[in-house]
């Protein structure tokens, strides 16, 4: 929360579905901004790294564990009932400010599982698997949309993005600068 002359600011309510890698770091820098944040997996052994975030988890009772440490793809009958539970969470735990459609497992094709119903006018929906499809029915890869007054973004190209050069990380450590200058680089 925070306060000042003008009157009080209530913290921004984030929920990231799919806690991997990107997923953790969304829960760690919306934290670190100030929001209230809850996370969700299929995989129930993310808890214990989502709750050392400072972040709540959301227990939907499904698993889905697959190998190598990755979610497998849900049945049918799972994505229904993931669905519904997720539709029914999103209305009894609170409306959240924005959600992060995580992105898909390996090999899989987009779930378009994510639901923008019961989310109040305002909300944001980030789909980072927008070069797939999307995981949300809504979302238009590439484009930024407004739906029943929730803004679902869907950015392409992200990996390029998101990559860092040696000259950047230099920057930070000044030894490594001169590593660098001596192989060439």
């Amino acid at each position: 929360m925070l306060t000042t002359a003008g009157g009080t600011i209530p913290p921004a309510k984030v929920l990231v579905l799919g806690v991997g890698v990107a997923g953790l770091q969304a829960l760690a820098t919306a934290r670190r901004l100030g929001a209230q944040t809850t996370g969700y997996d299929v995989r129930p052994e993310v808890e214990e790294q989502v709750r050392s975030l400072g972040a709540s988890w959301l227990d939907l009772g499904i698993e889905a564990v697959g190998e190598g440490g990755y979610a497998r793809e849900l049945t049918s009958a799972e994505k229904a009932q993931q669905q519904e539970a997720l539709t029914d969470a999103i209305k009894t735990f609170g409306h959240r400010d924005h959600h992060r459609a995580r992105a898909r497992p390996a090999g899989a094709e987009a779930r378009h599982g994510s639901s923008r119903r019961g989310m109040k006018a305002g909300s944001v929906i980030v789909d980072m698997a927008g070069e797939t499809g999307g995981n949300c029915e809504l979302t238009k890869p590439g484009e930024t949309a407004v739906a029943h007054d929730v803004t679902i973004v869907s950015p392409l190209n992200l990996r390029p993005r998101c990559r860092s050069t040696p000259r950047r990380s230099t920057r930070a450590h000044p030894g490594a600068a001169r590593a660098d200058d001596r192989r060439g680089g």
